[in-house]
């Protein structure tokens, strides 16, 4: 038995049995949407009956009775797209008109449109001391764009809030949820302190969780757009939005919790037919000329690049759990101006990067997957997986991702100051004016994306290719580390990676160039190169081998055996600097590039170093091997020598050469060769 008492909400238990047929004639607010119940006997096949709340209330066993309420309704015609103005009256926007929803909803309600969707909301707001509860929220915060009738109004609800497609084309459609926090403010008064957290489910699967809207738009009465692709297979689409019990719940601000939405697009990814229809010789004929091509295409592409290729890619693919959104191809085209070379900000491993613009206003960074790549599709996705996994300051963000035909697409937050390379030695033009406590702040943040990458992650990762070009700005003159291409993953028990060599010459240890051992550390000697061009605003790789030293590592090993390492300071910083912590800063780079893996510090203890927590601690031992070949042999001298060395001592006790910790010491200078990877 269900004994039900006064405004009782049971949405979502998986009840079973028969609902009693008193609770239809119940004056209570009663929800029992999403449970099991079954049909028979059940005294309704309504939706709502008075106050009651039968939406998805009825046995899942029997896929045709799941929704019955709205299935009975009988289609007049089929739909391929879906656009309402969540809460607020119909608009057009461009060439898409959204529907009106300003019905009031209600506790334990279901509203079913005139067309082609429906809505139920569930619960009271407990809190916020209001005789009547209001489901929608209007603003006039000042939400600019072309897309700003969208954002002004919001349908919202305490607990559950889902919005039910139907007559719905079957295929895959590209979802965009509109999301704006206008119930906050971005003031110091109690209505900005805040927290809304929900979770958001499409056709019963959850695929965002712990949503926090201001987050995700980085701030109050700031539009974001979700992107994903839902597949339509019995007419019907269901988007629900479920408040978990996380956020602000009583103070500072009543009333604010639970979920809210601004708008729906539900656009088709196939072909629509003409409003005025076709013959039917006509589409057969069509159809068979697409089934033709599809098929020639098909065997080509088969031919070219082998079954086992194209299944590898697959696999990899569905490995992924991605919490990013996707897009479709027409959305990126868009977005830069059909891939136009005028937006080219950058050229990296992968290909080209652009510049782009969706339409509601948010600027996008794309990465373009070349078929020249020497990475290929592997590390693409492996790039795609791991980002999708890591959130922090200091490291690029992934907006989400396409895979869509011979296309391979990242969209990344855009960083509007372009990388460290370019602001330090790029053209002159492009140049920022960094003063010394900005290139410290740059120095810290990447110490600190570092650290999260190597102890605090719960994916332990060594990105390979720490450089100035993987290091990007964005308009606060923040750095984040970009680049995950080469990244690997390794658990926590493993000393060491022996794999292929994949970075760029100039920022590698020298352990991993020669030998392919590859652990924390090798990230850490590169960041003490990049430690050493933000101080001295030089290039590693911009010496011409004629110089009295090859590379930046030796020059500052020559200025400290001279007593001279504040030459080594641009001159662009002028004399406002702080000479303790630029030659604290260069010690440091000069521990972190030391030769022996084992001299060098955790990436948490440069942390403390730079930030001045590790005091009266001789960073740099006097008796270094460092300073004297240094400054006279080149790289390829270097490895050449090291190699030979090491294959003879293997040769003296009759044993291959292997990549190991106990192979021989390294008796020269890590001076870097020209760097092979150009961004």
């Amino acid at each position: 038995s269900l004994n039900v008492g006064v405004d009782s909400y049971l949405t979502g238990n998986n009840f079973t049995g028969t609902i009693p047929g008193w609770m239809l004639d119940t004056g209570e607010y009663v929800d029992l949407s999403y449970n099991n119940f079954s049909l028979a006997n059940s005294g309704s096949t309504r939706c709502q009956a008075g106050n009651l709340n039968l939406f998805a209330s009825f046995s899942k066993n029997n896929k045709s009775s799941t929704f019955s309420c709205l299935q009975s309704f009988r289609c007049q015609q089929n739909w391929s797209s879906l656009h309402i103005n969540c809460g607020g009256k119909g608009v057009k926007i461009g060439d898409t008109n959204y529907d009106d929803d300003t019905q009031p909803g209600g506790p334990s309600k279901l509203y079913q449109s005139g067309t082609n969707w429906a809505f139920s909301t569930t619960g009271h707001f407990a809190d916020d001391n209001h005789n009547v509860d209001s489901y929608i929220n209007s603003s006039d915060s000042g939400i600019f764009g072309n897309e700003m009738q969208l954002y002004s109004d919001a349908r919202l609800s305490p607990l559950s809030l889902t919005y039910y497609g139907f007559c719905l084309v079957n295929g895959n459609y590209t979802v965009k949820l509109h999301f704006a926090e206008i119930m906050f403010t971005d003031d110091r008064t109690y209505s900005s302190l805040g927290r809304r957290v929900f979770d958001i489910y499409m056709q019963g699967k959850l695929i965002q969780k712990d949503f926090n809207i201001e987050n995700a738009a980085g701030g109050v009465n700031k539009p974001v757009v979700l992107n994903f692709t839902a597949v339509v297979t019995d007419s019907t689409l269901e988007i629900r939005f479920y408040w978990a019990g996380k956020g602000t719940t009583d103070i500072p601000q009543k009333g604010v919790y639970g979920p809210l939405i601004s708008g729906i697009s539900v656009d088709p990814d196939f072909p629509v037919p003409s409003e005025h229809g076709l013959s039917v010789g006509a589409i057969v004929g069509i159809v068979l000329a697409v089934l033709v091509i599809i098929s020639v295409a098909l065997a080509i592409l088969w031919w070219k690049f082998g079954p086992q290729l194209r299944q590898t890619m697959q696999l990899d693919f569905r490995s992924l759990d991605l919490q990013t959104g996707s897009f479709a191809l027409r959305q990126i085209k868009y977005a830069t101006n059909n891939f136009d070379s005028a937006n080219i900000i950058g050229r990296g491993g992968f290909g080209s990067v652009y510049k782009g613009i969706l339409p509601d206003g948010t600027v996008i960074a794309v990465k373009q997957l070349s078929s020249k790549s020497n990475q290929g599709n592997r590390e693409f996705l492996n790039e795609i997986g791991m980002i999708s996994a890591l959130q922090h300051p200091n490291l690029i963000k992934l907006y989400g991702c396409c895979i869509e035909g011979n296309q391979l697409l990242v969209v990344y937050e855009y960083m509007e100051n372009n990388s460290l390379a370019r602001a330090l030695f790029g053209p002159e033009e492009q140049q920022l004016e960094l003063n010394w406590p900005t290139r410290r702040k740059i120095c810290l943040g990447i110490a600190r994306g570092l650290a999260f990458l190597h102890e605090e992650s719960r994916l332990k990762i060594v990105h390979r290719d720490i450089k100035a070009t993987n290091v990007l700005i964005d308009k606060e003159l923040n750095p984040k580390i970009s680049d995950f291409g080469l990244a690997r993953l390794h658990e926590e028990d493993d000393t060491h990676i022996s794999t292929r060599v994949a970075g760029t010459f100039g920022y590698m240890a020298p352990e991993y160039a020669m030998r392919g051992y590859l652990t924390d550390e090798a990230d850490v000697y590169s960041f003490g190169v990049v430690l050493l061009e933000i101080v001295s605003g030089k290039s590693n790789t911009g010496f011409k081998p004629k110089e009295e030293c090859f590379n930046l590592l030796g020059l500052a090993h020559l200025l400290k055996e001279e007593m001279k390492l504040m030459e080594l300071v641009d001159s662009r910083l002028g004399t406002d600097i702080n000479e303790r912590e630029i030659m604290l800063t260069i010690e440091i780079a000069l521990l972190c590039t030391s030769i022996s893996p084992a001299a060098r510090p955790s990436m948490s203890t440069v942390v403390s170093m730079l930030e001045g927590r590790v005091k009266d601690q001789q960073l740099i031992p006097e008796s270094s091997v460092l300073g004297a070949k240094v400054k006279e042999i080149s790289d390829e001298q270097y490895l050449l020598t090291t190699f030979n060395e090491s294959q003879l001592q293997s040769t003296s006790s009759d044993r291959p050469f292997t990549a190991s910790p106990a192979s021989a010491p390294f008796t020269a200078s890590s001076a870097s060769a020209s760097d092979q990877s150009k961004e």
